[in-house]
């Protein structure tokens, strides 16, 4: 008899440091899933905020290493991208790790003055300000470095945005200016709509920032949209920004750092393959070789890193709640909650999640697909990154204990996609989320942070009560 067990034996190299098998249950790092599903009921997201932590030592560790391995003279400064979880615990367990951050919003402003009246962070914190900048935003910023926060950093996205700061920070200002990337050749547009031209960034320094005692040029940046790759494509991007910010050097002495963004990758299947390491030497190295050429020192690095941060922190679990066979070929297990709404990069980016059975591993296991709740086609999930097809443990409609399902790694940008507390599509309620951490003797608690969505607040948002 085949078993699913046997199936993820097989298939992977299994256990893994994050999964293993207890009593037939699955275990995700270290936690009894089914107890948390007995007592908090499904469908749940759950947040694992040691994740958060280890992931930043992982980088910061991998980071010292190879600059230490390559003699690399600049220094390493990692901040955390706002927007991939905008939630409290998500930025506070970050901070614990002497990290810095980086918005997009002119919301995420309170944010930063919250944490800071919380003592989370402090006013040398650096607040890395990327985004097309409305009034607001502009303002927000422009408050903050008045205020005292002065390493905050507006980074110019257009040409014109320096005239705000200009007339309003009354404060020295450190500034950056964002490089306009290429996009991927596959990419419906060539250039990214983010960003300064390249053409544009000396001029922009030379004509309305270098004769104003004011502002200080203290970084350049760039982001790849496709993340960090060992492709031809990142490399040459790589290069080039790397030879503006040398030539930009030249005219501009106080220039001392680059930012490469994010592009981390996690984890979407059990079997991944990513050098880190080599990333991160290959990255340096290249940085090391232009800036020779050049005869420019080597400047300090910043990341940005958002998904890499909080996307393995998290899971999502659901409850079987029927089987359907369909055209006498298709069977269909429905869960009780919706990709749509609850994991909408299933639906609009074809994301695909770790996805394993949490009980019945050792029953056999057949093909099957799986559905949402809401009325809509595209409310499924029917292949796996490694095999293009889903298998989970047989089951009957007679089962004694339901089949419990877990997609793994679904921390970040779920939320703010979906609408946190919002209306869903079919108004599918919003699951119940609960934080799991551990105390300092390593036990595991768990808490709920929030109930599950209910008609009362829906009623409200769409004006019936």
């Amino acid at each position: 008899m085949d078993k699913y067990i046997d199936l993820i034996n097989q298939t992977f190299d299994f256990p893994t440091e994050e999964f293993h098998v207890e009593d037939d249950q699955m275990i995700f790092n270290g936690i009894p899933l089914m107890e948390i599903i007995k007592e908090y009921g499904t469908p749940l997201k759950l947040t694992y905020l040691p994740k958060i932590s280890s992931q930043i030592q992982k980088a910061k560790k991998l980071f010292r290493e190879s600059m230490e391995k390559l003699n690399y003279q600049g220094k390493y400064t990692y901040a955390y991208c706002t927007k991939s979880s905008h939630f409290s615990f998500v930025l506070e367990e970050a901070l614990k790790n002497d990290i810095h951050i980086e918005t997009s919003s002119g919301y995420d402003i309170p944010i930063i003055r919250s944490l800071y009246e919380k003592g989370k962070l402090r006013k040398d914190t650096y607040v890395i300000c990327n985004g097309y900048k409305r009034e607001a935003y502009r303002r927000n910023i422009s408050d903050l470095l008045n205020d005292g926060f002065y390493n905050c950093t507006p980074i110019l996205d257009n040409l014109d945005e320096i005239d705000y700061y200009k007339e309003h920070v009354n404060q020295k200002c450190r500034l950056g200016i964002r490089v306009a990337s290429d996009e991927e050749p596959k990419f419906e547009f060539y250039t990214s709509r983010l960003g300064i031209r390249y053409n544009d960034v000396v001029d922009l320094y030379l004509n309305k920032i270098k004769d104003d005692a004011k502002f200080e040029l203290k970084m350049l940046h760039y982001f790849i949209n496709s993340g960090i790759k060992d492709t031809s494509y990142y490399w040459s991007e790589l290069s080039r920004f790397v030879h503006k910010y040398c030539e930009l050097k030249k005219v501009c002495p106080e220039l001392d750092s680059i930012d490469i963004g994010g592009g981390f990758p996690i984890k979407t299947s059990i079997q991944f393959e990513y050098n880190y390491r080599y990333m991160i030497e290959e990255i340096l190295r290249t940085i090391q070789r232009i800036c020779k050429e050049e005869g420019v020192p080597e400047p300090n690095i910043f990341t940005e890193f958002g998904i890499f941060t909080v996307g393995e922190s998290g899971a999502n679990i659901y409850s079987i709640l029927d089987l359907k066979l369909q055209n006498d070929k298709e069977l269909w297990y429905m869960i009780d909650g919706s990709f749509i709404t609850n994991l909408p990069d299933s639906w609009a980016l074809s994301q695909r999640y770790i996805l394993l059975a949490i009980n019945h591993l050792r029953k056999e296991y057949q093909r099957i697909q799986i559905g949402g709740l809401t009325c809509d086609s595209q409310d499924y999930y029917n292949s796996e990154i490694h095999s293009f097809q889903v298998f989970l443990p047989k089951i009957t409609k007679q089962e004694p204990e339901p089949l419990y399902i877990g997609f793994f790694h679904t921390g970040a940008y779920q939320e703010s996609l979906s609408g946190y507390g919002g209306i869903k599509h079919c108004l599918i309620p919003a699951p119940k989320h609960v934080i799991i951490d551990r105390d300092e003797t390593g036990n595991l608690k768990s808490w709920l942070f929030a109930e599950e969505q209910s008609s009362e607040s829906m009623l409200k948002i769409l004006g019936y009560k």
